[in-house]
């Protein structure tokens, strides 16, 4: 192995694939070759799934870079990457694996290319254990403008688990340099919606039952809102057999938060619209800017930022502090490796001015400061 080859620990802390995802594209940006090892080692399954095979391919293509190791159930890999172009590329996984978690990878390299990159991305759209498409278009893209990021996702096909078959196209729009967010005033909620939604041959009356159960479980802590969550029969426009529901909240500073939930067999429909909305609730009980889904998603935009960013949430994930655990180290590389790059440092403190049972924390991040060498 070369001596400026990065290791990195596949089985530390949240043990899964955000730790393929966030060091694979931390490696293509900075330009740190990285060797993984125990990929995967926390789950009941180690090692690549198709989803994180597929994932690793990508962001090799976009980095004209090369992959060694990479195979079904393995639990090592290497990525040596070139240089960061823009293009049109796709990635097909054949199965339900989450096309967010495609994003997720995938975006944060797009941003340092040269011009526009189209990502054309297959699966799922609505999976579990991982975003909806829907929370990437109406939480993760709204909060990411806040860095400067822009980029559009259109939903050609929707896609459930088994079958997957779900197409999403995203075009990114390369930036110079990431700006730093404060994200710590919330504000008061100012409104809540969202979509209930039945696919295939499932009966609409799932979507009314999933509508009506959440919003009944909102009115008991929050009466002052009006509360639109219309039923929805996806018919053209998706692959499979499929039900669930996303509810989303928006505040007075430009805060947005969800609690979403699909359905399963043998599950009744009131059940999922009721855990959605307590998801939601949850989320809501605290006083932060950011629900626990968010928290991890932002955390290798903060370590990429130029300047500090200041991000108020509820309770810190175990994903973000893995996310933490490796944007440091991958931004802890030799100087001439990445020229441009310092070190990402994160502090966690409890806020100290919240009075609410609820305990907030204050993520703050002194960014790399990482410019886009192609603009």
């Amino acid at each position: 192995m070369d001596s400026t080859t990065l290791e990195v620990d596949g089985s530390v802390m949240e043990g899964g694939g955000q730790i393929l995802r966030v060091s694979a594209a931390l490696s293509c940006i900075t330009g740190t070759a990285i060797k993984i090892s125990k990929i995967r080692a926390g789950r009941t399954t180690p090692g690549l799934r198709p989803q994180h095979l597929c994932g690793l391919q990508l962001l090799r293509d976009i980095c004209a870079g090369s992959l060694d190791g990479a195979a079904i159930g393995s639990t090592e890999i290497t990525l040596n990457p070139g240089k960061i172009t823009s293009g049109d590329h796709l990635a097909d996984p054949q199965t339900a694996g989450s096309v967010g978690l495609l994003l997720q990878a995938s975006l944060p390299c797009a941003l340092f290319t040269d011009a526009s990159t189209q990502l054309c991305l297959k699966g799922g759209t609505n999976a579990e254990m991982a975003p909806q498409i829907d929370y990437t278009v109406k939480v993760f893209k709204p909060t990411l403008e806040k860095f400067g990021v822009h980029f559009d996702c259109d939903v050609k096909m929707r896609g459930y688990y088994p079958k997957g078959g779900g197409e999403v196209v995203v075009t990114v729009n390369p930036i110079k340099q990431l700006s730093p967010v404060t994200m710590t005033e919330r504000g008061t909620i100012t409104k809540i919606y969202g979509r209930a939604f039945v696919a295939g041959v499932l009966p609409y009356k799932l979507a009314k039952d999933m509508s009506t159960a959440a919003v009944r479980t909102i009115r008991r802590e929050i009466k002052d809102l009006y509360i639109s969550i219309p039923s929805l029969q996806e018919k053209d426009q998706a692959c499979g057999n499929g039900n669930g529901i996303i509810i989303i909240a928006e505040s007075s500073t430009g805060c947005v938060f969800a609690g979403s939930s699909l359905g399963k067999k043998g599950v009744y429909a009131d059940k999922v619209g009721i855990e959605a909305a307590e998801m939601l609730l949850r989320n809501l009980r605290h006083n932060g800017c950011v629900d626990e889904f968010l928290q991890d998603q932002l955390i290798i935009f903060m370590a990429l930022a130029s300047g500090t960013s200041r991000i108020r949430c509820g309770p810190v994930t175990l994903h973000t502090q893995t996310a933490i655990h490796v944007a440091e180290q991958l931004t802890q590389v030799p100087h001439h490796v990445a020229e441009q790059l310092t070190q990402a440092k994160f502090t966690i403190s409890q806020s100290d001015d919240d009075q609410t049972n609820n305990p907030t924390f204050i993520i703050e991040c002194q960014g790399a400061g990482l410019s886009n060498p192609h603009l």
